[in-house]
């Protein structure tokens, strides 16, 4: 087993626009904790995460830096959610196993970090937590028009924190710095795909579901007063 570090990347660069926030989403609280924050305590708390470097709007490095734990790293994120993992990648140092994980799933269990870790440890080169999709599913065409069902057999929803080797993480982002498509990917595990990296799975969480909605954002707190009060 490799000493060296595993460090997560935070990207939390994102304008928040379908939250209505009016700030960048990251720094929403959530029941009084700034989003960031406490995605950045569950991967601290997971006992599996050495170093932390968030990604953060240019605009707003003196925010995250004022709610976020001593010893976080703060970088200045791109244009577009790619180009922010590879500005923070940059910054990992000598890792020994890379996190990517969204700010905005900020209730993820520790659980959930601790065996994507183990699984990358285990000589993964990428590794996902996801969950079943439980929801029925049609396929229309542009006009709204169900043409079909599809088929639930398989399908997973993808969470986060997400694992990779470095190597393989690297050479995902160095194909996709030239990728006319990159900025449409919505994970960094369809960065490893599209070089034809191997991604598996481990058991994902509901609790660790992304707020993108106010909706979300009442659900999360709602989360964390139930839990304040077991």
């Amino acid at each position: 087993m490799s000493s060296r570090p595993v460090v997560a990347v935070v990207p939390a660069a994102g304008s928040g626009e379908r939250l209505g926030a009016g700030r960048p989403k990251a720094l929403v609280p959530v029941a009084g904790e700034a989003m960031v924050a406490r995605a950045v305590d569950g991967l601290l708390a997971s006992g599996s995460v050495d170093a932390v470097v968030v990604v953060a709007p240019a605009a707003n490095l003196a925010e995250m830096r004022a709610v976020l734990p001593a010893g976080v790293d703060v970088v200045p994120g791109g244009a577009d959610r790619v180009a922010s993992v590879a500005l923070g990648l940059d910054a990992v140092g000598d890792a020994g196993v890379v996190l990517v994980h969204d700010a905005a799933r900020c209730l993820c269990p520790a659980a959930v970090t601790a065996a994507v870790v183990d699984a990358v440890r285990a000589g993964h080169g990428a590794v996902i937590p996801a969950l079943p999709v439980a929801d029925t599913v049609r396929r229309v065409d542009t006009a709204g028009r169900v043409v079909g069902p599809v088929d639930r057999t398989g399908l997973l929803a993808v969470q986060t924190p997400q694992g990779f080797a470095p190597d393989v993480l690297r050479r995902a982002h160095e194909a996709a710095a030239t990728s006319p498509t990159a900025s449409r990917a919505t994970d960094d595990a369809g960065l490893v795909e599209a070089v034809g990296g191997e991604v598996v799975t481990v058991p994902g969480d509901p609790r660790a579901f992304k707020i993108t909605t106010p909706l979300d954002l009442a659900m999360a707190e709602a989360l964390v007063g139930a839990e304040v009060r077991r």
